[in-house]
């Protein structure tokens, strides 16, 4: 039977991320999903990348500046990388907020609309952060097409049901099928981490329903908005996307008609010239939150058992420091992030 060095728990961005990094370390990785890759929270996120004081908890804001700064050129390395575009956009969002946002100098009617003439601002403040979006399905078709172009085993389709120990470490994984050998395994399972035996962690998931608008000319809007009701985030193709809810309903991935209604209508009352836009989807995806709202990442009480979820609506913009800190960590290399917060052995 064929062994690997690392076995990766799950193929969503943050799995596919470490198992890149990890095999440009020169580790033989083997990545498994229960599903196809990608197709559960990071299919299903709006990829804003948002580490503006006051929009995290505090413990992450660090961790997430860092992972913010890191972006340009993870994102440089995967389009050269794969020939991929996955449509990084570094221009700023604008918060239209009821009341005064935490020092910073709020915009003038004037340059608000300069910057949006489309948008209505409906009395609320617009505030300029230096914030910036990708689109998280091209980052995932880039991350697993660089992960096949290095090396990266992957099986899919076979979920893994327990860590296999032998003298108290781990050797390898239990699947539905079969068994995979490994001295290291990293639990990237998302809201399913907590299902994995031997350990449990508090992983939950928690429901996000969003739609996606074609618009009527690309450039209608410009930036990405966060309101009050409802946020926009526009790709370079011309599709807007509106999001989104944070629904405790378990692992239900329905799409309620009504929702969908609603932040449709809360859009259009932004963006009056929305009207004419299109509706392109909706969808639903499930968020892995953490009874503190902080990811989990480190080492397990278990030799060789590494944990890497929890990022809860985080994901997409804590994705490189994920993998660059958890690649240090696995590796036997200094750490040069403090993860320290974010240690599965708080839920011991």
């Amino acid at each position: 039977m064929k062994n690997w060095d690392v076995i990766v728990i799950g193929a969503g961005i943050i799995g596919l991320s470490l198992a890149r990094e990890l095999r440009k370390r020169s580790a033989a990785v083997l990545v498994l999903d229960r599903g196809m890759p990608g197709r559960e929270a990071s299919h299903a996120a709006a990829g804003m990348l948002a580490a503006s004081p006051g929009e995290l908890p505090p413990p992450l804001l660090p961790l997430a500046s860092v992972s913010f700064q890191l972006y340009p050129e993870f994102v440089h390395e995967l389009e050269i990388e794969t020939g991929m575009n996955v449509d990084f956009r570094n221009n700023g969002a604008l918060l239209l907020t009821r009341s005064p946002h935490r020092g910073v100098e709020p915009l003038r009617p004037s340059e608000l609309c300069e910057l949006e003439p489309n948008v209505v601002d409906r009395g609320l403040t617009g505030v300029f952060l230096h914030e910036a979006s990708v689109d998280p399905r091209a980052l995932v078709s880039a991350l697993l097409q660089a992960c096949k172009h290095r090396g990266v085993d992957t099986s899919f389709g076979d979920g893994v049901n327990a860590v296999n120990l032998t003298d108290a470490r781990v050797v390898g994984v239990r699947t539905e099928k079969t068994t995979f050998a490994a001295p290291i395994v990293i639990n990237c399972a998302g809201a399913w981490a907590g299902q994995v035996l031997p350990c449990s962690f508090p992983t939950r998931p928690v429901k996000g329903q969003m739609l996606s608008l074609a618009m009527p000319t690309r450039d209608l809007i410009r930036h990405v908005i966060r309101a009050p009701e409802v946020y926009l985030v526009p790709r370079s193709d011309g599709r807007l996307l509106v999001g989104a809810t944070i629904e405790e309903v378990g692992y239900d991935k329905r799409v309620d008609a009504a929702t969908i209604q609603r932040m449709h209508h809360a859009a259009l009352t932004l963006v009056p010239a929305l009207e004419r836009a299109r509706l392109l989807e909706d969808w639903a995806g499930l968020r892995p939150a953490t009874p503190d709202s902080l990811p989990i990442l480190g080492p397990s009480r278990i030799p060789g058992y590494f944990v890497a979820t929890g990022h809860f609506r985080d994901g997409i913009l804590l994705t490189p420091i994920s993998a660059l800190a958890m690649a240090q960590i696995i590796s036997g290399e200094p750490c040069a992030y403090r993860l320290e917060p974010f240690s599965p052995a708080r839920f011991d």
